[in-house]
């Protein structure tokens, strides 16, 4: 399965509240229909808590070797 870019997973995210916790993006992604590579993105996301979508997009980009830059 290739890794989501952080655009994937940011769209898959519109419309989070934040903050939230990471099992709260899960959950997000999920009722959102999110393909299985972005849920399994956001679960491997080390912070439990995050304050806004920037904070996600660093952590993405950590998480599937891409640059947020």
């Amino acid at each position: 399965m290739a890794e989501p870019t952080f655009i994937e997973v940011q769209k898959a995210l519109s419309g989070a509240d934040y903050p939230s916790t990471r099992d709260g993006l899960v959950e997000h992604a999920k009722a959102h229909d999110a393909d299985e590579g972005v849920i399994d993105a956001l679960k491997r996301l080390p912070r439990q808590r995050y304050g806004g979508p920037n904070e996600v997009s660093r952590d993405i980009a950590d998480v599937t070797g891409e640059s947020s830059e």
